[in-house]
């Protein structure tokens, strides 16, 4: 079973993941490599980047978040690829932790975990795995991905035990639906024991099943109109089902990590609503404090933060003023 990310930091204290853009018009690896030096300097826990390989031109497939429409379009063939990206701020950082987001299906699971346990080695021991199943047919049939796209999240299943013998055992041996593995050796092990953390992605029920069974940690979203999570009874009742199964599967359901909402960051700025209002996560230092502490009594952990800037020298003001303006007011 995965160690539960209580065991190695405490689950007390709001922790923040800062993003950085690794794709559109405008990216640069400079950029990108100076957002997470400092996110590292001044104390957040990590650094995250998404995953988009390749961008059809022609998309059926509804995307699941918001009104539906599809984001990057037009602007995918400047994604750079999210592992090497994560290898690349392994090497300019010391302490935060790493956290590419890995659409499971579409990647050969041996060289997947290659590159996985070869990034933890890198990094002594700092990679956070946020996984998906992928929700764009036409992608993974771009990627001539092998697996029946309708049983990715089996696949996913599969993959992630696969993981585990892999990075566990001096002969591993897998037979699954999807994937067999025999007569092979696998190293160097991940420097993290039995395996980096599991973050699961998704909203779905199936996503907290399988947060529940094979997850550190569960990351979803709240703009899912399928299964909304917009409100506190919604959440509230996810997380309950969440605990449930994870009891049922003889875990403790409280060492799951639950990483949730965001945190946008203009010094002390507040974006409005409508009818003027103030939007949550939004304002003074002390308005989202307040709003983070709220969320911290509903379960959630681990949040992001955005610092929406003209220019990266005010980015990383923003960050740095978040690290002392804002993280003590909320984890106190």
């Amino acid at each position: 079973m995965a160690f539960a990310l209580s065991d190695r930091e405490g689950l007390s204290t709001m922790k923040f993941t800062v993003g950085v853009n690794v794709g559109g018009p405008h990216y640069d690896p400079a950029h990108i490599g100076a957002i997470a030096r400092k996110a590292d300097e001044v104390g957040l826990h990590s650094v995250g980047a998404a995953e988009r390989l390749i961008m059809p031109r022609v998309i059926k497939s509804r995307y699941p978040r918001g009104s539906g429409a599809v984001p990057g379009v037009g602007s995918a063939q400047n994604t750079l690829e999210v592992l090497s990206v994560i290898g690349f701020l392994a090497g300019q950082t010391s302490r935060i932790r790493l956290m590419p987001f890995v659409v499971m299906p579409y990647r050969n699971p041996l060289l997947a975990a290659k590159m996985l346990a070869t990034i933890d080695v890198l990094s002594n021991g700092r990679l956070d795995i946020l996984l998906g199943v992928g929700w764009n047919r036409e992608e993974a049939r771009a990627l001539m991905v092998p697996t029946p796209f309708d049983k990715r999240g089996a696949v996913t299943n599969e993959y992630l035990r696969a993981f585990v013998e892999l990075w566990n055992q001096e002969h591993p041996e897998f037979q699954g639906n999807y994937l067999q593995i025999s007569d092979v050796d696998f190293a160097p092990k991940p420097v993290q024991r039995p395996h980096p953390p599991f973050w699961i992605g998704g909203e779905s029920p199936a996503a907290i099943r399988r947060a529940a069974r094979l997850g550190d940690g569960w990351s979803p979203g709240s703009a899912n109109p399928q299964f909304p999570l917009d409100t506190t009874e919604q959440f509230t009742s996810a997380v309950a089902s969440l605990r449930r199964r994870a009891e049922a599967a003889g875990r403790d359901p409280h060492s799951i990590a639950i990483r949730f909402g965001s945190v946008t960051w203009s010094g002390g700025q507040a974006e409005t609503g409508p009818n003027g209002e103030r939007m949550p996560f939004t304002g003074s230092a002390e308005q989202i404090a307040e709003d983070v502490r709220a969320l911290a009594k509903l379960g959630v952990t681990h949040m992001s933060v955005s610092t929406p800037a003209e220019s990266l020298a005010q980015e990383l003001e923003l960050l740095e003023s978040f690290a002392t303006e804002v993280i003590p007011l909320a984890c106190a």
